[in-house]
């Protein structure tokens, strides 16, 4: 049922706002572009950094985000929310500039979904409804030290689904609509899955 819900007709997602839909397409050609530069999964930029400007454009263009920040762990997210606050220089783990940015960035707007009623961030991130509650307990002014810190758990998406990054990548640099319409829906199958009370299947 949650699995139908959300998939519905996704073009119009009556359930998010388009300020959110133009925050998070954003946030998904930010990725990209990082993963291009191959400071994340290597495989991924190697596959990435031939996309034109237009083609990282709609390829960012889902109705989900495509990067992940351990969203699944709620014991992670607990720890580190309830301690979150000042972090001295010392303790933070070496990460590029531009990762740290986007990961700033990121952090900010799952604040701001998950502050938001109902499933959106659960949806939309892959979150945990603890992890949901636990971001939407916490004090914006203490996301900004979480970036450095949280920089090394930047990850694709679903990065064991090689079946899904190929094809998305692949209708990409084809400039095929049609079927990176197609592929952009089976990532919306696997998002709705991992919210399913039963076990996700493996894909």
């Amino acid at each position: 049922m949650l699995q139908h819900a959300f998939i519905g007709d996704w073009a119009q997602q009556p359930h998010v706002s388009a300020e959110h839909r133009s925050s998070m397409h954003g946030l998904n050609r930010r990725f990209l572009d990082l993963a291009g530069k191959g400071v994340l999964a290597p495989g991924l930029g190697a596959r990435v950094a031939p996309l034109s400007s237009s083609q990282r454009a709609a390829a960012a263009d889902c109705p989900y985000v495509l990067f992940d920040l351990r969203f699944q762990d709620d014991a992670h997210w607990r720890s580190r929310l309830q301690a979150a606050g000042p972090m001295r220089v010392a303790d933070a783990p070496n990460a590029d500039e531009d990762t740290v940015d986007f990961v700033r960035l990121a952090l900010f707007y799952t604040w701001h979904l998950a502050s938001s009623a109902g499933l959106t961030a659960q949806l939309l991130l892959g979150m945990r409804a603890n992890t949901a509650d636990a971001f939407r307990r916490v004090s914006v002014d203490a996301l900004s030290a979480l970036a450095a810190t949280e920089a090394p758990n930047l990850t694709p998406r679903w990065s064991q689904c090689h079946a899904y990054w190929s094809a998305l990548i692949n209708a990409a640099g084809r400039t095929d609509p049609a079927a990176l319409r197609r592929v952009q829906l089976s990532g919306l199958q696997l998002a709705a899955a991992v919210q399913l009370p039963s076990e996700p299947r493996q894909v």
